[in-house]
C-alpha cells in the first residue's frame, strides 16, 4: 500500500510542478509539460513493477501514436479560447481530439497499427 500511495504522490507532483512552473513562464512552462514526465514514470512504474520489456516497449509504443492526433488541439486551443472562452474552447478541443484520433487510427490501421 505505501508503493501506491508513494506513486500517487509522485505523480501528483509531476504534475503540480508543471502548473506551477507554467504560472511562472509561458514558455519553461510548456517545455515542462511538453517532456514526456507521465510516460517516463510510468516506464518507471512498469519496471519496478517487474513487468515484461515487451509491456514496456508496448507502452511506449503505443504512447507515440496517441499523442500524434493530439497536437492540433495545441494549435486549436488558443485561437478558440480567445474568442470563446475558457470551458467551450476546452469542450470544442476535445471534441477535436476525439475526432483526430478516430480520423488517425482509421488511417494507421492500413498499415497496420491497430489503435482501437
Amino acid at each position: 500500500m505505501a508503493w501506491i500511495i508513494a506513486k500517487y504522490l509522485l505523480t501528483a507532483a509531476v504534475v503540480v510542478l508543471v502548473s506551477e512552473v507554467a504560472k511562472r513562464s509561458d514558455r519553461l512552462g510548456g517545455l515542462v509539460a511538453a517532456l514526456p514526465l507521465v510516460t517516463v514514470l510510468t516506464l518507471v512504474w512498469l519496471y519496478l513493477e517487474k513487468q515484461p520489456q515487451e509491456k514496456i516497449a508496448a507502452h511506449a509504443w503505443y504512447t507515440f501514436w496517441y499523442v500524434v492526433p493530439t497536437l492540433p488541439m495545441f494549435l486549436v486551443f488558443p485561437w478558440l479560447l480567445a474568442r470563446w472562452g475558457f470551458w467551450p474552447a476546452l469542450l470544442a478541443s476535445a471534441l477535436l481530439t476525439a475526432t483526430c484520433f478516430g480520423i488517425f487510427a482509421l488511417a494507421v490501421r492500413r498499415f497496420g497499427i491497430e489503435l482501437l
